[in-house]
């Protein structure tokens, strides 16, 4: 995208060529002070990516590439398709993820050669690396982003976990399948029919009683009970189940939570069914059923009864990305209302030459620059804080909702027309509120992580 170019003028804005404009002034400075008022008038996008690191530069750019070539032309198709039974895939989604793998996008969670992330780039945290893929993804499509980027939270609680074991029998040779052309996903299941809210909550685990049982057997473990709501568990080769533990007949609770490698290749492992959802719906949302499910001892991720530590240190790294959805959802809102007003007319002008809309269109992006760049600072970090990441998650999100029913506002009665693109990215973030944990427990996740604060301004 290169430099702006302004000939003409908006209605009741200066030409860039005017005598008043500071764009025909400021590089009349002197040579002195022309740097500290001086700029290009470059579009949002290029202005940002400048301020990222170099690495992240060329992340985004290639993110956004793949997303105009291949996510762009199926987006509005893929949401209007048919709901296919469980565990079937449409055909060109499949050859989406075919060429997501082979491009590298479905194995970037480890740098070269284990996965297909340039070493350079791991100078930066793998929060802000996925960070910017998703984004740039949301922004295209919500329902494709998903089901190309679930996967690396399946993968995130055997990366966490630090089982170097695990990773080199499960992970690599999967990325090796997704690079080669044969897509091997991973998911991440811990909701249960019972329990949603209660397993992203410190004090409501602490009093829920896990329908996922373990029961431990010689060599192994028996796993039976179900999960629901499972993004891309319907296709998923490799599953990461969350379950308590029976041992010695004894049911323990959530402090015995434990994560199992279950293959989909499993006997008794069933996909029941897929959600026919408002949003997203390109990705499965999967209800699965454990039948006597043996899973070997070396299926076991981290360690026994380490499951709650690794779920909590798993959603930690995950909000930062699906904030990240939020954002991009809501630039997808703001650049179809930019087209919109740009190519609409009304008393045979324009809609953007109205001033009405200029308000409009000026503050949809300043919401939206303002949640990228929250979620851009605290991606920074390697081991991001609960109550930030928390609180980039629930606030880029809610926002997103908002942008886009500004963005329906703005578009009337077209607003609500599947072929606009707008009325999408509105079903498509109303679901970035729920999952990840809801945005209520989330601003609950920022006060438990800020109570010694609290606390102690309460004893003085």
């Amino acid at each position: 995208m290169g430099e702006l170019i302004n000939t003409s003028a908006i209605e009741g804005h200066l030409s860039g060529l005017h005598n008043l404009s500071p764009r025909k002034l400021f590089p009349l400075f002197p040579g002195l002070t022309r740097p500290l008022v001086n700029y290009k008038p470059d579009p949002i996008w290029l202005r940002d990516t400048k301020l990222l690191p170099k690495a992240l530069q060329k992340h985004r750019h290639n993110a956004r590439v793949f997303a105009e070539k291949e996510l762009r032309p199926l987006a509005l198709k893929m949401d209007a398709a048919e709901h296919l039974p469980a565990g079937e895939i449409n055909p060109e989604l499949m050859q989406l993820l075919i060429k997501a793998g082979k491009q590298g996008f479905l194995s970037d969670m480890l740098p070269r050669p284990l996965g297909s992330v340039p070493v350079v780039s791991y100078s930066n945290s793998i929060a802000y690396y996925q960070a910017i893929k998703v984004e740039e993804f949301a922004r295209v499509c919500g329902g494709t982003m998903l089901l190309l980027n679930a996967h690396n939270l399946g993968i995130a609680p055997i990366l966490l976990s630090g089982d170097v074991s695990a990773i080199r029998r499960f992970v690599l040779p999967a990325f090796l399948e997704s690079k080669l052309g044969n897509p091997h996903l991973f998911a991440f299941a811990i909701t249960e029919p019972s329990a949603g809210s209660d397993v992203e909550d410190g004090v409501g685990a602490s009093l829920y009683q896990p329908r996922v049982i373990a029961k431990k057997v010689p060599g192994g473990w028996v796993l039976n009970g179900r999960k629901c709501f499972i993004s891309g568990g319907d296709i998923a080769k490799s599953i990461i189940v969350f379950s308590a533990l029976e041992v010695d007949g004894k049911r323990e609770g959530m402090e015995s939570w434990t994560p199992f490698l279950v293959k989909k290749t499993m006997k008794g492992l069933r996909v029941e069914r897929t959600e026919l959802k408002m949003g997203m719906r390109a990705s499965g949302a999967a209800e699965l059923s454990f039948e006597d499910v043996f899973v070997p001892d070396n299926h076991v991720i981290g360690g026994l009864r380490k499951g709650w530590a690794i779920n909590r240190a798993v959603l930690n790294h995950s909000r930062i990305p699906v904030a990240a959805m939020g954002v991009g959802l809501a630039q997808g809102a703001v650049d179809a209302a930019t087209e919109f007003v740009c190519k609409t007319t009304l008393v045979g002008k324009p809609l953007i030459h109205y001033q009405e809309i200029q308000l409009m269109i000026a503050q949809m992006n300043a919401e939206t620059s303002a949640i990228r760049f929250m979620n851009w600072k605290q991606a920074e970090a390697y081991a991001p804080r609960q109550a930030a990441a928390s609180m980039c998650k629930f606030h880029a999100t809610d926002r997103a909702v908002k942008v886009c029913e500004m963005a329906m506002d703005l578009l009337g009665n077209h607003g609500v027309l599947h072929d606009n693109n707008v009325e999408k990215c509105f079903r498509d973030a109303r679901l970035t509120q729920i999952f990840e944990g809801t945005n209520q427990i989330n601003r609950l996740s920022v006060i438990e992580d800020m109570q010694e604060e609290f606390l102690q301004k309460m004893s003085k």
